[in-house]
């Protein structure tokens, strides 16, 4: 899988920590999509683990009940990951500027990546270094919603439909040699589009593509 140069294209070229300057201490999703994806760790991880949350800002949704031996943050702004009490370290880095990680070979045994897949550039070089730094049975688990920065947002992802961009980050596992099939779990919004549209409470679906390096 390779995208093509125009698929990569934002609407905003701009320097992307220009965009990401500013702290934003919101939630990007609703508190339905918060809870789902809460209960999805607390199924998938284990305690007294090491995970990467990729792409992070001042939450990472770990369940409150659960230690890891460490949590390492990256992002693009330094006070929001500041703010995050789950980070036991954290780094600011551009991943499409440079997609490689200052991490060593299988040190983590899980890599979070929460509503942000849809602002890689060179996605294909960043799932090569989630598989780098992945243990052996280690576990990726990157979740997505309807919701973007859409000026921020690469054109293959503006202008794909749901299920097609389930497809893409799919493909993006399938592109490195060592991952297993990848397994979705998708609960589609009940709401009208307009009342999505308009922010109704319980309206983001929640989408997660998981692997396993194998």
């Amino acid at each position: 899988m390779q995208l093509r140069p125009n698929q990569r294209l934002k609407l905003d070229d701009t320097d992307d920590k220009l965009f990401y300057a500013y702290p934003r201490f919101v939630t990007h999703v609703d508190e339905g999509f918060i809870q789902q994806l809460t209960d999805l760790y607390r199924d998938r991880l284990k305690p007294n683990t090491r995970i990467f949350d990729m792409m992070s800002s001042w939450v990472s949704h770990l369940p409150e009940e659960m230690q890891f031996d460490h949590v390492e943050g990256h992002g693009l702004n330094a006070e929001e990951l500041a703010r995050n009490a789950r980070l036991n370290h954290y780094f600011v880095q551009n991943l499409n500027e440079n997609p490689q990680l200052p991490l060593p070979d299988g040190d983590f045994d899980a890599v979070l990546n929460c509503v942000s897949a849809q602002y890689m550039q060179y996605p294909e070089a960043v799932f090569s270094e989630i598989y780098r730094i992945l243990k052996p049975g280690g576990v990726a688990i990157i979740s997505f919603s309807n919701r973007m920065f859409f000026e921020k947002a690469i054109q293959a992802w503006r202008e794909a439909s749901e299920a097609q961009r389930v497809e893409l980050v799919k493909a993006y596992f399938a592109s490195v040699p060592g991952f297993t099939t990848a397994e979705v779990i998708a609960h589609k919004s009940t709401l009208p589009n307009l009342l999505q549209w308009l922010g109704a409470a319980g309206g983001d679906p929640f989408y997660a593509v998981i692997a396993y390096r194998s």
